[in-house]
């Protein structure tokens, strides 16, 4: 059986990053018809690790990220739409296999120890964000998810996931499924970076174009894009290495021959960027403008939304419980069977 796992942190609401790193992929896996299974998780309880302080946010960003999966595309009735907290199993999982891990191991973690540096958490690392890649790997099992699609930054995540798989299967006989990454065949969407020019697009970095974004913000966003300083005047050569606006092209762009014509042009001189930023704005407002459409559509009936995440939430728990159990089985804690 081909299960798929993967997720987002309802930390405010989703961007373009996510789009060509996760969400367009995961519409395309949805309707390609190869997966059994397909389970789309809303990790609440993640975020929390570091917004403990504000769960009202929290709470209001569920229904963000719930509407921004809706108008992508992603269907309730091929995929399972879940909140990851309304899941005890999960809370279980995590704390057997909290003993199968070392705190060294969890600081070692790159995408860990980046995001402890981002969020100024070296000198009070709160524990349960230390530890959530554990969480993460009792999310991916309990679903016996064989098919993780997520973003570069998170394969780190999805290794640690694999480690823990071979380390209970090890101890306690074939009771896993081991999951392998699924990354963008388009390297470029694999990390997109921020309109500033910054590595990556980050709601904390405050450099995104939203999914939600209307006409006017994302003209206005466009127009601010990092390009080549060095390209003062439109005659000048312009260089496309770092140049924001063209690695956005390479990654929305289907129109790849007059991408090539362009970043030709732009490296010789004679274009400019006022021109180029026309361009990259129709592309995405090609793209943006049906998502618009379909989430206004879902903002005015939130009661369907939220019928829909009770439904999914109703089936991921029916199979988290079913994988506890067998766990549970096999390390032959099952005292009352």
């Amino acid at each position: 059986m081909k299960t798929i796992l993967t997720g987002d942190r309802p930390t405010g609401k989703l961007h373009l990053g996510h789009y060509v790193g996760s969400l367009r992929e995961r519409v395309k896996l949805q309707n390609s018809g190869e997966y059994d299974k397909i389970f789309i998780m809303i990790a609440d309880a993640q975020a929390l690790t570091d917004h403990a302080d504000n769960p009202a946010a929290v709470r209001e960003n569920i229904l963000n990220v719930a509407l921004d999966y809706l108008s992508v595309g992603l269907n309730p009735e091929k995929s399972t739409i879940f909140i990851q907290s309304q899941i005890p199993a999960l809370f279980e999982l995590t704390a057997y296999y909290l003993n199968l891990v070392t705190v060294s191991r969890l600081e070692r973690n790159p995408t860990v120890k980046n995001e402890i540096a981002q969020k100024n958490f070296e000198t009070s690392i709160p524990a349960g964000f230390l530890c959530y890649p554990v969480s993460q790997a009792a999310d991916i099992t309990a679903f016996d998810a064989n098919v993780v699609p997520v973003g570069e930054d998170q394969a780190p995540m999805l290794e640690q996931a694999r480690e823990i798989v071979r380390k209970m299967n090890e101890l306690y006989g074939e009771v896993l499924i081991e999951p392998n990454i699924f990354l963008s065949s388009n390297e470029t969407c694999r990390r997109l970076p921020g309109i500033d020019g910054k590595a990556k697009m980050s709601k904390t970095l405050g450099n995104c174009i939203y999914l939600s974004d209307d006409s006017k913000t994302l003209a206005a966003k466009v127009k601010e894009m990092y390009t080549d300083p060095l390209h003062i005047k439109v005659s000048d050569p312009g260089h496309i290495e770092g140049n924001v606006v063209f690695t956005y092209l390479d990654a929305f762009c289907e129109d790849k021959k007059t991408v090539a014509e362009m970043k030709e042009h732009y490296q010789r001189g004679g274009l400019g960027d006022v021109k180029v930023k026309k361009f990259l704005l129709e592309v995405l407002e090609e793209i943006l403008t049906p998502i618009r459409d379909r989430r206004a559509e879902y903002e005015n009936n939130p009661d369907e939304v939220m019928k829909i995440l009770k439904a999914g939430t109703a089936v991921a728990n029916e199979k988290a419980d079913e994988v506890l159990k067998r766990v549970k089985n096999a390390m032959k804690i099952n005292y009352f069977d």
